[in-house]
C-alpha cells in the first residue's frame, strides 16, 4: 500500500473510532444516531461511494466496524466482507489502426482525433473492399432494407448515422438507428466491420465522434465498429464521382436503399477495445436465532451503500464541472437503516427465533451487481432465506407521511401484517410486484418473498443535491421503528412467509415495443448471451419453457450475445408470432418455442 493511500485511510478510521466511542451501544433507534451514520456516509470525504473506489472501501470498513461492535457474526467465514469483480468501463488498446487505399493513395485517420473504435466493438482485424450501406438499417416492420441486393459477407461496410427521417422527431425509424443496433444488423448480414459517419444531414457544423463510454452492455461479438470524421467520407465519395451530401439527400427523400461497392477502394482495419475490471464489496453479518429449528431460517435485511461518485454513470446532472454525488437519500439512508436495525436486534438477540442476516451491497447503481453476486454465491442456501427486507431511499418522508412498500403480493400475509403493524399512522401505498430497480429483485428472482420500503423520488434524485441536510431524520426514525416491528413479527411467527409469484402488470407499449415475453434480465451476468434471472408468472416465456438461469443465444433466428441484441430482435415481431428460442441450460443447448404476447 502506498504511503499516500495509507494517509487517506487514517482520517476515516479515526472518525469511525470517535463516533463509536461517543455513541456507545445504544439499543434504541434514534434520529441522532441516524444523523451520525448518514452524515458521514454522505460526506464529501467519501466522494459519492462509487463502486470499486477507495472511498467505497472506506465506507465498507465503516459498516464492518459497526457490525463487529454490535456483536454480529461475520458471514463470510472469518470476514464481514465478500469481494466481487465487475466491469467498470472500457479502454482503447494500442492495437488499433484504420487505413484506406483510394486508387493508390494511402489515407490513415488519427485515432481519437479523426476516428474512434466504438466502446462495444469486438477486437477484429480485417482487410477488404468497402461497401456503402446507406443508413445501415434493415427491418421488415418498416419494409426497409439498406442491405437489399448487396453481399457484405466478410466485408467492411460504411453506414450513415441516424435514419432517412432525420428531421422527424417522432420517426418510426428512431428505434432502429442506434450505433449498437446497426452494428448488430451488420453482423447478421455477415460484415466483419462497420464504419459510421455523421453525414451532412441534419445540417450541423459539428462532426463529433461517438463518446467512448461503457454503456453497461457486453461487446457485439464477431464484428468491429468504428466512427470516423465526415471529411474522410467526402473524399471516398469524391473518388467515385459522387457527392456525399447529395447522395444522402437522395436516399432520405426517396427512402429507397442505394447501397454500392466502392471501386478501387481497399480498407485495412484493426480494432482493440478491452474491458476494465475492478473489485468491489458486499458487507454482511448475522445474528443467530434461538429456536433449534427456526434458527435455520434467515431473514435478510439489506440496502445498497454505493452511489454515483462524481457522476460517472447514471447521473441526471447536466452541468459541465464534475460534482460529488453524495447520495444521502440514495442510499446512505437505507444503509443507515441496516446499521440501526442491526444494533437494535443485537441488543435483543435472546428474543430471536429465526436468524437475521444484515447486508449492505455495492454495485446496485450499476445494475444490482452486488446483490446478484450474493444470491448466486451465498454461503447460506437461498432455500433457507425466508424473507428479504430492502430499504432504498427512506430518508425523505414528506409531510403527508407517505411510505411506499413494494412486494406486497410476494407473500399472502404481507398486507395484513403491514396494516396491523402501522401504529405510526403512515399513509401506506402498496405495490404487489417483487421485481423492481433495487436489490430485492435479486432475491425475488430466487423465489424469496420480499418487502421494499421507499419514500419516493425527488428533484435531487441522482443529482449532486442529494445531501444530508435534506434528510428527515425524525421521519426515518419512525420508518425504522416500523420496519423493526414488521421484522420482529416475521422473526417470531410460527410459520415462515409463503412465497407467491406475482404476475407483472403491463404498462402499455413503450419505446416502440409491441410484444411481451416476460423475461427478467440478469444485469450482473458477464456472459455471451442474455442471461435470465427469472420469468414472470403466466408469461409467454414461462409457458414456452424458459427458466431462471437460462442463457438465451438465439431468438427468432437472430444471434443473441447481450441484452441489446435481444431488444433489437423483439422489434422484428408482433404479438402472436411463434419464435424459436435457443438457450444454454447446464452447458446444453435447448430449443424452445415461444408464442409472443401483447403489451
Amino acid at each position: 500500500m502506498k504511503k499516500s493511500l495509507i494517509l487517506f485511510f487514517i482520517p476515516a478510521l479515526l472518525f469511525n473510532g470517535f463516533c463509536q466511542s461517543e455513541k456507545g451501544n445504544n439499543p434504541d433507534i434514534t434520529s441522532e444516531e441516524i444523523k451520525d451514520h448518514l452524515t458521514y456516509l454522505a460526506s464529501d470525504e467519501l466522494k459519492g461511494r462509487f463502486s470499486g473506489t477507495p472511498e467505497l472501501k472506506i465506507a465498507a470498513d465503516y459498516i464492518e466496524e459497526q457490525f463487529q461492535n454490535y456483536g454480529l457474526k461475520p458471514l463470510f467465514k472469518e470476514s464481514y466482507k465478500e469481494s466481487f469483480n465487475f466491469i467498470s468501463g472500457v479502454e482503447i488498446t494500442g492495437k488499433n489502426y484504420l487505413e484506406f487505399n483510394v486508387k493508390g493513395e494511402e489515407i490513415s485517420p488519427n485515432i481519437s482525433e479523426e476516428y474512434t473504435p466504438a466502446p462495444f466493438s469486438d477486437n477484429i482485424e480485417t482487410e477488404s473492399e468497402l461497401v456503402f450501406v446507406g443508413y445501415g438499417i434493415s427491418t421488415s416492420s418498416l419494409n426497409y432494407d439498406d442491405y437489399a441486393g448487396i453481399d457484405v459477407k466478410d466485408k467492411i461496410v460504411l453506414a450513415l448515422r441516424y435514419n432517412p427521417e432525420y428531421d422527424n422527431p417522432h420517426s418510426q425509424f428512431d428505434e432502429y438507428s442506434s450505433f449498437r443496433q446497426k452494428t448488430t444488423v451488420a453482423r447478421e448480414k455477415g460484415a466483419r466491420t462497420i464504419i459510421f459517419v455523421n453525414g451532412h444531414l441534419p445540417k450541423t457544423d459539428e462532426d463529433k465522434l461517438m463518446e467512448f463510454n461503457y454503456d453497461g452492455g457486453s461487446a457485439v461479438t464477431g464484428i468491429g465498429a468504428v466512427h470516423f470524421k465526415r471529411n474522410f467520407a467526402d473524399r471516398l465519395f469524391d473518388s467515385q464521382g459522387l457527392n456525399l451530401e447529395d447522395y444522402q439527400k437522395k436516399i432520405s427523400e426517396s427512402k429507397t436503399p442505394a447501397s454500392f461497392i466502392f471501386k478501387d477502394v481497399k480498407v485495412k482495419i484493426k480494432t482493440g477495445v478491452e474491458e476494465v475490471q475492478k473489485e468491489s464489496w458486499n458487507v454482511a453479518g448475522y445474528l443467530e436465532g434461538n429456536d433449534p429449528v427456526l434458527k435455520n431460517e434467515y431473514i435478510v435485511v439489506g440496502a445498497h451503500f454505493d452511489h454515483l461518485g462524481m457522476g460517472e454513470t447514471g447521473s441526471l446532472y447536466r452541468g459541465d464541472d464534475p460534482q460529488i454525488h453524495n447520495g444521502a437519500d440514495d442510499n446512505a439512508s437505507g444503509t443507515t437503516g441496516v446499521l440501526e436495525l442491526a444494533e437494535k436486534f443485537a441488543n435483543e438477540k435472546d428474543k430471536l427465533k429465526r436468524s437475521i442476516l444484515f447486508i449492505t451491497f455495492s454495485g446496485e447503481e450499476l445494475g444490482l451487481l452486488g446483490s446478484a453476486y450474493f444470491v448466486n454465491n451465498t454461503p447460506i442456501p437461498v432455500s433457507q432465506m425466508s424473507t428479504m427486507i430492502n430499504m432504498d431511499m427512506i430518508g425523505r418522508l414528506n409531510e403527508k407521511d407517505e411510505l411506499i412498500v413494494y412486494g406486497i403480493g410476494t407473500s399472502s400475509g404481507w398486507k395484513e401484517l403491514l396494516n396491523a403493524t402501522n401504529s405510526y399512522n403512515f399513509n401506506l401505498a402498496f405495490h404487489d410486484d417483487g421485481y423492481g430497480p433495487s436489490d430485492h429483485s435479486s432475491f425475488y428472482g430466487k423465489n424469496i418473498p420480499v418487502l421494499f420500503f421507499f419514500t419516493g423520488t425527488h428533484p435531487d434524485y441522482h443529482r449532486p443535491g442529494d445531501d444530508a441536510d435534506k434528510i428527515n431524520f425524525e421521519g426515518e426514525e419512525r420508518i425504522l421503528n416500523y420496519v423493526y416491528d414488521v421484522t420482529y413479527k416475521i422473526n417470531t411467527a410460527e410459520q415462515k412467509p409463503e412465497y407467491v409469484n406475482v404476475p407483472r402488470k403491463e404498462m402499455g407499449t413503450t419505446g416502440g415495443w409491441k410484444v411481451y415475453v416476460g423475461t427478467i434480465p440478469d444485469y450482473a451476468a458477464n456472459v455471451e448471451g442474455f442471461r435470465i434471472s427469472g420469468v414472470n408468472e403466466g408469461s409467454p416465456a414461462q409457458k414456452g419453457g424458459i427458466k431462471a438461469g437460462d442463457i438465451m443465444i438465439s431468438f427468432g433466428g437472430k444471434k443473441i450475445t447481450n441484452i441489446y441484441d435481444y431488444v433489437y430482435a423483439l422489434q422484428e415481431h408482433v404479438p402472436g408470432d411463434v419464435v424459436e428460442v435457443i438457450v444454454q441450460r447446464n452447458s446444453e443447448e435447448v430449443k424452445l418455442e415461444v408464442e409472443l404476447g401483447a403489451r
